[in-house]
């Protein structure tokens, strides 16, 4: 059995969660939604949308402290999605079937601080089946830092700046798997997370978005040329 571990040392096992657990797993996100200062950077998931991944189509993990769900982190096969992200990762349509998005994670209030979304994504992504799925991809607002990090610790990069989801601008993030991606790291550009335009340009010219940091004027996003 897989664990987490929180900053005081308390290890909790990680659980895969089951139907059973959807209450639960409803009232947990409307409890996170409520505490988000910026409420459009969750796109929660749907009763339909998580009883779909526990029905086999994808991997929903939890953890529990005290016989509650403190947090959970869901992988999802999106099957035919009319909007589907491996279109904007370039990602051949051939290959779509061996797509898995990167869904909603969520951790109670009084638990943030713990790593738990980190630690959660690791184990999930250990979990994969490679021999069936070879690329992970994800949305992630704008300024959602704390989110935009937690995807590049685990390996993903940013393939493109899109709208979805029909009027919200979204990064589409990506993991491949199976392969490396190769990228020329004495070639480099810095952009503004605002310059929305700009970023577009490179992403569209081959380029991809590799990490992030703090400056005076906001945030930057380096920019790497695929080889």
């Amino acid at each position: 059995m897989k664990q987490v571990t929180l900053k005081d040392g308390t290890l909790l096992p990680v659980i895969k969660l089951t139907k059973r657990d959807l209450p639960e797993i409803m009232q947990l996100q409307t409890k996170v939604i409520e505490h988000l200062s910026e409420k459009t950077f969750l796109q929660p998931l749907t009763d339909e949308e998580f009883e779909y991944i526990l029905d086999g189509n994808g991997l929903l993990v939890g953890v529990r402290a005290k016989e509650s769900l403190i947090a959970f982190r869901a992988l999802r096969d999106p099957g035919e999605d009319p909007e589907h992200l491996g279109e904007d990762a370039g990602i051949p349509k051939e290959q779509w079937s061996s797509v898995l998005y990167s869904e909603i994670t969520n951790v109670h209030p009084d638990f943030q601080g713990n790593g738990l979304q980190r630690q959660l994504g690791k184990i999930v992504m250990e979990e994969v089946d490679t021999n069936q799925f070879k690329y992970v991809c994800t949305t992630v607002a704008p300024f959602n830092i704390a989110s935009i990090k937690d995807k590049f610790e685990l390996g993903m990069h940013i393939a493109a700046l899109s709208v979805k989801y029909e009027t919200l601008t979204r990064y589409i993030m990506m993991k491949n798997l199976v392969a490396d991606v190769s990228v020329a790291n004495d070639d480099t550009i810095e952009v503004g997370m605002g310059e929305t335009a700009k970023q577009q340009k490179l992403l569209g010219a081959g380029w991809i978005g590799t990490s992030i940091h703090a400056h005076d004027e906001g945030f930057m996003v380096t920019y790497r040329k695929m080889k």
